[in-house]
């Protein structure tokens, strides 16, 4: 007699989806007849809204075959026509995360990015708070040449498993603790200081698209730059604190560093080609002020050429191996938008989800708090940070017109808070992280809950004083 516990995984699953799959369907459609006193199109825009949001929500099944289903809903059900439904496809965010998932692999193929982190490790010296310190800057670094925080967090991970070696420490001892607690983490949040990871990338085309603002990714850089200096520092004295090490410094000393670095070869062809694309485009998106030239067209541009065949860094089965479910999955949210705009269904949401705020966003330090706090608990029961943006960011733009806001300054706090975590569940990389072992939901909680009161205080300080002086 086969048991449950040795049924294959797929038949343990397929119940469980199934059941979430069948919930979201069946809010969908007793929100479709509820009578409301909406007009029957924004209620119905809202009824397969509802449906892919749960969905999302509870992972019945992959977000991108969830969108793709809510996509093929407006249009079968006639709440949209085809171009309208299927618009987040046409739009240029999926395909500027397109380029940052080419940027990925180029950084990963060529071995840049762990050379990076290796050559990190190797100018700190090989004293344990130093190579904590070293870490994060990689991990800080990398954000510009590794938009996926799941690629960074196996990258550093890579790195931290040699050191816990090289210490002769084991996966629960502090020093494997902190290193792993803190790369985990700041994966999580430097991709929102930057336009780089998916949930950034679609922060920022509602916050175009639907705020109707020029959202400029040097400008992004540079809102955020304090932040991210401070935040690596205040991380590393955290960690410092809570996870002080059993062993001051490698054994090896600086040798072990050296043999590491020696080990990568020189620097090949394939890496410096990669490194000269990389750095093109950042300086092409440091300078996006002057030309204005769109970060989505330089990062998709630069992908592409990335696949040249006289270039020769991607070739095709390196793009066939990509996975782009992640990229429909952003269109299909960005579709679900466009809907819910052409249809008004979003003036509804806007009423039902911001208007408590209204009074509270009545000078620059009250909105700064209220905004990242609610992004921070708006994300708790949505767990996925990219549909919690995708569906947050369009209503708050909505909010920020009707009240005369600054769409851009709203748009960007909350995308920020968004970033503030203190369960693993909450992000994909930090279900990665914490797949190693190293750190458990106490840690994470712990560190998580600290950085997230320490980055409001810094939002409260920047926002109103540091802010204005870029054209915020």
């Amino acid at each position: 007699m086969v048991t449950a516990t040795e049924l294959p995984v797929e038949s343990r699953v397929a119940p469980a989806s199934l059941a979430k799959t069948a919930a979201a369907a069946a809010a969908a459609l007793v929100f479709w007849f509820l009578p409301l006193g909406l007009s029957p199109l924004v209620q119905h825009a809202l009824a397969i809204s509802l449906f892919m949001v749960v969905a999302w929500i509870t992972h019945a099944i992959d977000h991108a075959l969830a969108g793709f289903i809510g996509c093929y809903l407006f249009w079968a059900l006639n709440v949209a026509d085809f171009p309208l439904a299927f618009a987040g496809f046409a739009d240029s965010t999926p395909w500027f995360l397109m380029g940052a998932v080419f940027f990925g692999v180029m950084a990963t193929k060529s071995g840049l990015a762990r050379r990076l982190a290796y050559l990190v490790m190797r100018a700190v010296g090989p004293r344990y708070a130093r190579l904590l310190f070293g870490l994060i800057l990689a991990d800080f670094l990398l954000t510009f040449l590794v938009p996926s925080g799941i690629a960074r967090v196996v990258i550093m991970a890579a790195v931290a498993l040699g050191l816990m070696e090289a210490f002769g420490v084991g996966r629960t001892s502090n020093i494997a603790r902190g290193m792993f607690i803190i790369l985990t983490y700041t994966a999580t949040i430097f991709d929102k200081m930057i336009i780089a990871g998916a949930a950034s990338i679609v922060a920022r085309g509602a916050i175009e698209r639907v705020g109707g603002v020029e959202v400029l990714w040097s400008r992004w850089f540079l809102a955020y730059l304090p932040c991210d200096l401070i935040t690596i520092f205040v991380a590393w004295r955290l960690t410092l604190y809570f996870y002080p090490p059993e062993k001051p410094a490698l054994p090896g000393g600086e040798s072990v560093l050296k043999e590491a670095v020696r080990a990568l070869g020189p620097w090949s062809a394939l890496e410096k080609r990669a490194a000269f694309l990389m750095a093109t485009a950042i300086l092409l998106w440091m300078t996006d002020f002057i030309h204005h030239i769109s970060a989505p067209m330089i990062g998709l541009g630069i992908g592409l050429v990335a696949t040249l065949p006289t270039i020769g860094i991607l070739d095709t089965d390196d793009v066939k191996r990509v996975n782009y479910l992640p990229i429909f999955f952003v269109a299909s949210a960005v579709s679900m938008g466009q809907v819910l705009v052409a249809t008004k269904a979003l003036d509804v949401l806007t009423d039902a989800l911001f208007a408590w705020m209204a009074p509270f966003v009545t000078n620059v330090y009250s909105s700064t708090l209220v905004l990242y706090w609610s992004a921070f608990a708006y994300h708790i029961p949505l767990g996925d940070e990219t549909s919690m943006l995708a569906t947050s960011v369009p209503v708050l733009m909505t909010f920020a017109k009707a009240h005369r806001l600054d769409p851009l300054a709203l748009g960007m706090v909350w995308t920020f808070g968004a970033g503030a975590k203190i369960f693993v569940y909450q992000s994909a990389p930090m279900v990665v992280g914490y797949s190693y072992g190293c750190f458990t939901a106490r840690d994470m909680l712990k560190i998580g809950a600290c950085l997230t009161v320490v980055e409001s205080l810094i939002m409260i300080v920047i926002v109103p004083f540091y802010w204005p002086l870029i054209g915020i």
